[in-house]
C-alpha cells in the first residue's frame, strides 16, 4: 500500500493520474456533444428538454456525473501541481539550451486549461446549477398525437413549486411535461459576450486537447509505432477540430438566429 502511494505522489504517478482523469474527460466530451446536438432538432426543444431530463433523472446517469465531476477537480490540481513543480524546476537555468521545437499548446497548457476550467464554471452555473437546484428555469408541456405523430408545445407553469416532470394520457394524446433548458440554451445564447467566450473556450480546447489528448498515451506508454499515428490522427481530428467545431457551432447558430427574431 505505501508503495503503491508512492508511486501516486511521485511526479510519474501525477502523470498518470493526469492522463487516465484526462482520458475519462475525452470521452465523456463525445457522448455530451451527441446529446447537445439535439439542440439542432426542429422540434420545439422536444428532444433536447427529453435528454437533459433523462441526464438529471437517471440514477446510473447521476454516479457517472459525480465521477465526472471529481475528474474535472481532480485533473485541475494535479495540473496546479506539475506545473508548480516543473516552474521550480526551471527556476535554476541550463548552462545549454536546447533548440528542440516545442509547440504553442504543449507550452501553454496551463493557460489553456485555466480558461476552460473558468468556462466549465460559467457553463455549468448558467445550466446545470440553475436546472438543478433554482426555479429559474421554465417548463414546457409537450401534446404529442400517438395516432399522428403530431406534437405541439405550449409554456407550462407547475401549481406545486417541487415539480419536476411528468407524462400523462387523453386518448390517443400523450402529454409530457418537463423542465424547458432549450429555452435556457436559446437565451443564453442569443448574448454575443456569451458566445464569445463559448468561442473562445472551445479554441482553447482545441488547443489543449491537440497536445493532451496524445501525451496521454505516452504517459500510460501506448507509444508502439503500430498504434502512434492511430491516436495520433483521432487526437488531431475527432478531438481538437470535430469536437471544439461542433460545440463552437451551437452558440453561433443560436446567436445567427436570435438576430432574425
Amino acid at each position: 500500500m505505501s508503495e503503491l502511494k508512492q508511486t501516486f505522489n511521485s511526479s510519474l504517478g501525477k502523470k498518470l493520474i493526469m492522463a487516465l482523469t484526462g482520458l475519462f474527460l475525452s470521452v465523456f466530451l463525445i457522448v455530451h456533444l451527441a446529446g447537445n446536438l439535439l439542440l439542432f432538432s426542429n422540434d420545439n426543444g422536444y428532444s433536447f428538454n427529453m435528454y437533459a431530463n433523462f441526464l438529471t433523472h437517471f440514477p446510473p446517469i447521476e454516479v457517472i456525473a459525480y465521477i465526472l465531476y471529481l475528474c474535472i477537480i481532480v485533473h485541475t490540481i494535479y495540473a496546479i501541481v506539475l506545473t508548480t513543480i516543473n516552474r521550480k524546476a526551471r527556476s535554476v537555468d541550463y548552462a545549454v539550451h536546447t533548440k528542440s521545437p516545442v509547440s504553442f499548446s504543449s507550452k501553454n497548457m496551463g493557460l489553456l486549461g485555466s480558461i476552460i476550467f473558468l468556462f466549465i464554471v460559467i457553463h455549468m452555473g448558467d445550466f446545470w446549477y440553475k436546472y438543478k437546484f433554482t426555479h429559474t428555469v421554465g417548463y414546457k408541456e409537450y401534446r404529442t398525437n400517438l395516432l399522428t405523430g403530431e406534437r405541439t408545445a405550449t409554456e407550462f407553469t407547475p401549481e406545486k413549486p417541487d415539480f419536476e416532470h411528468s407524462q400523462t394520457f387523453e386518448g390517443n394524446t400523450e402529454i409530457t411535461r418537463v423542465k424547458d433548458l432549450h429555452a435556457r440554451v436559446a437565451s443564453s445564447f442569443s448574448m454575443l459576450w456569451y458566445v464569445a467566450i463559448y468561442v473562445i473556450a472551445m479554441v482553447a480546447l482545441s488547443f489543449h486537447l491537440k497536445h493532451g489528448f496524445q501525451s496521454a498515451f505516452h504517459t500510460v506508454g501506448w507509444v508502439h509505432r503500430k498504434y502512434k499515428p492511430i491516436y495520433e490522427f483521432i487526437g488531431t481530428w475527432l478531438f481538437s477540430v470535430i469536437i471544439p467545431l461542433g460545440f463552437a457551432a451551437m452558440p453561433i447558430v443560436y446567436y445567427i438566429q436570435s438576430l432574425g427574431k
